[in-house]
């Protein structure tokens, strides 16, 4: 068995679940290499990532490099002698530092690679209708997501699941997949696959402002994926029409339904209890939305004190 030294890399809530695994399964954890924090808020308080507050908690040797190459950086990272890098939800590393240590540096995404190579995977497995995806451990080269492969596992995505559940799927199985793959490669048995070259492999683009906006004319089908695609973050927006007054409003939660009507598409129908839109092959019934300034509201709360006029419509 090798005597592993391990260096992680992450940021957000999803590598925390990871990093708390290694820490579970008593695996020697020498370095933490996370974000630098960053002002948020009205206040512009300094932020610390949720790797770093766990690494605090947990007394981890706690690093934040803001430039990745830097001497000082690498220097400080060779100090800590790991002979294997874990990267969760990180950044794209230089090959100074992916290829320090012996056993070298593996990294875990959450999709079935080669599929949704990129920055948003979660998402645009959703957006895209998939039924299934799942997470993959990969040994890091010279490309984003390219590298050969050590382990893949498969989950099932469910017709109404949006991003924020599927994350939290996938956090934990992704979880599970490292400590794996970290066994494999203690007892220096791991085996690996090279990823396939296709021209249909799709792929996980980042997500901007204008991929968020919902196109009404869209099929239905299209429709209710991006909006659950995007919910909770960074969540789909529209502009709605309402008598004299224009909002961007964003949508958090809604069904689908089929029927024939010939209403024109976008138009906005109220009732005392419904919020629908009118779409080509049916409605999008909206369940959860957020108007400027306000918090997401359910629509029966909403409805309490905002009006829909008779001619609203959506764009």
């Amino acid at each position: 068995m090798r005597d592993l030294r391990i260096v992680f890399m992450g940021t957000p809530d999803f590598a925390v679940a990871t990093l708390k695994a290694l820490l579970d399964a008593n695996y020697n954890v020498v370095g933490v290499i996370t974000a630098p924090d960053k002002p948020a808020g009205r206040g512009r308080k300094l932020h610390q990532s949720a790797v770093k507050k766990f690494a605090l908690e947990h007394n981890l040797n706690v690093l934040q490099p803001t430039n990745l190459k830097r001497k000082s950086f690498v220097a400080e990272l060779k100090a800590l002698n790991a002979n294997l890098q874990i990267v969760v939800a990180f950044r794209m590393l230089p090959k100074v530092v992916w290829q320090m240590p012996e056993y070298g540096t593996f990294n875990l995404h959450a999709s079935l690679l080669p599929n949704y190579r990129g920055a948003a995977p979660i998402n645009w497995a959703i957006i895209n209708g998939e039924t299934k995806t799942g997470v993959t451990t990969f040994f890091i080269d010279e490309k984003i997501d390219t590298g050969a492969m050590i382990f893949q596992e498969e989950i099932d995505i469910d017709p109404t699941e949006n991003a924020g559940s599927l994350h939290d799927k996938l956090m934990n199985v992704g979880s599970g997949l490292v400590v794996k793959t970290v066994q494999q490669i203690e007892k220096d048995e791991v085996t690996t696959t090279i990823q396939p070259n296709s021209e249909d492999v799709k792929t996980a683009y980042k997500i901007h402002k204008e991929t968020c906006k919902i196109d009404w004319t869209d099929t239905i089908d299209n429709i209710y994926n991006k909006i659950r695609g995007l919910s909770p973050y960074p969540a789909s927006w529209t502009t709605l029409y309402n008598g004299e007054d224009t909002y961007n409003i964003k949508i958090y939660e809604v069904a689908k339904v089929l029927e024939s009507h010939s209403i024109p598409v976008g138009s906005v129908i109220s009732t005392k209890k419904e919020v629908k839109i009118a779409v080509k092959e049916g409605y999008i019934i909206v369940s959860i939305l957020q108007l400027p300034g306000k918090r997401s509201m359910e629509i029966s709360a909403l409805l309490n004190g905002f009006t829909f006029e008779k001619e609203a419509k959506v764009s």
